[in-house]
């Protein structure tokens, strides 16, 4: 090495340890956002799981017929959100709201949408309102003999 390359490794190994921070950083920040997507799912799965248990009997048919559950869109709905409101993990995500999209498409199925914002770690500051996430599960009644 010369004397004219004195202080460039200094400069190289900065530049390296700033691009690993970087990375680090990015890392801890997608496993935030999965990660709370994951919590988010398994209350949406909850919801639409007491949703679906919200089902009324409907019409037999007159010759062996056999009773069917029916959901209402607005029970459905009501359902989920007071589920949500209930529940203690609700309480750890910021702006969670069931979507206007939860009811109900045939009246058999119980569809539940819940949205939330994760703000992630170091550096939420560039992120002020947080990343908006979805999670959407379904559940089905069935009666069986």
């Amino acid at each position: 090495m010369t004397k004219n390359e004195d202080g460039q490794m200094m400069v190289m190994i900065l530049g390296y340890v700033a691009l690993a921070l970087l990375v680090t950083t990015v890392v801890i920040g997608i496993s935030a956002v999965y990660l709370e997507h994951k919590r988010l799912l398994s209350l949406a799965d909850g919801a639409s799981l007491a949703a679906a248990d919200s089902y009324t009997l409907g019409e037999v048919a007159a010759q062996g017929g056999s009773p069917s559950a029916v959901l209402n869109p607005a029970r459905v709905r009501n359902v989920a959100a007071d589920f949500v409101a209930r529940s203690p993990a609700s309480e750890r995500f910021a702006d969670l709201a069931v979507a206007g999209t939860t009811g109900t498409p045939d009246g058999s199925t119980a569809v539940v949408v819940l949205t939330a914002a994760v703000h992630p770690p170091v550096v939420n500051f560039l992120i002020p309102a947080g990343i908006p996430i979805e999670a959407t599960s379904t559940a089905r009644s069935r009666l069986t003999r």
